[in-house]
């Protein structure tokens, strides 16, 4: 796969985003990837989730904790973070396929399973707000400024005062396209730029995944709190 690669200082969509996503049913599309490819052969499955982790550390939460994975997938972050005794966790989606998947792994003691749009929110705007929003790889699909302001909005709504949200996307050096769609890539600054003036970076840092294919991907993790 080719990749274009960005300068810092452009924030323009010509750099940082690739075409337009084509007229596609996202969910028939994201159920039709997770039923044709083992969780494990995924470009996005991790083996190592310590930059996630550790992040989540960072904000010394409560175990009691409202933690929402948003565009969980059937990620095996969701483990982890039962294993580490948090038990107030939310899994949302846009592909039941992958929620059904982290269902039968994990059961469902001590998690919600939410199957909505983050760019078109429904079940999403109920919840009550959270102490953490985390998001790894699902932010850079969202390639135009509709999708982006829609899911920005529902972020500041659903984060608490002092809550925090761990972002981990394409960094300005990433690929272009994942899973056969456009992405729109990032920096920090970028991301600050995003969050807007009432969330305070707390770390930030490029991380170098490596895909099961051992491809490397380039992402940019970085850590909010909120106001």
């Amino acid at each position: 796969m080719s990749e274009e690669f960005c300068d810092i200082n452009d924030k323009g969509k010509s750099c940082c985003s690739s075409s337009e996503k084509k007229d596609i049913d996202l969910a028939e599309h994201w159920d039709k990837t997770y039923l044709k490819s083992p969780e494990e052969k995924l470009g996005w499955y991790e083996t190592d989730l310590a930059p996630t982790l550790n992040l989540v550390a960072k904000a010394n939460l409560k175990k009691s904790a409202k933690i929402l994975i948003a565009g969980a997938g059937s990620t095996n972050l969701v483990d982890s973070l039962i294993d580490s005794g948090y038990d107030q966790l939310l899994a949302s989606d846009i592909s039941a396929v992958a929620l059904k998947n982290l269902e039968s792994r994990i059961g469902h003691e001590k998690i919600v399973f939410l199957v909505d749009d983050l760019t078109k929110p429904s079940h999403l705007l109920d919840i009550n707000p959270v102490d953490l929003w985390i998001d790894r790889a699902v932010l850079h699909f969202f390639i135009t400024n509709e999708e982006q302001g829609v899911y920005f909005d529902l972020l500041n709504k659903k984060v608490k005062s002092q809550g925090y949200v761990i972002l981990a996307e394409f960094n300005l050096n990433g690929a272009t396209k994942c899973s056969g769609l456009p992405v729109h890539r990032y920096s920090k600054e970028m991301l600050q730029e995003k969050m807007g003036p009432e969330f305070k970076l707390v770390e930030s840092f490029d991380y170098n995944y490596v895909m099961p294919s051992g491809e490397q991907r380039p992402y940019i993790y970085t850590l909010f709190k909120k106001q």
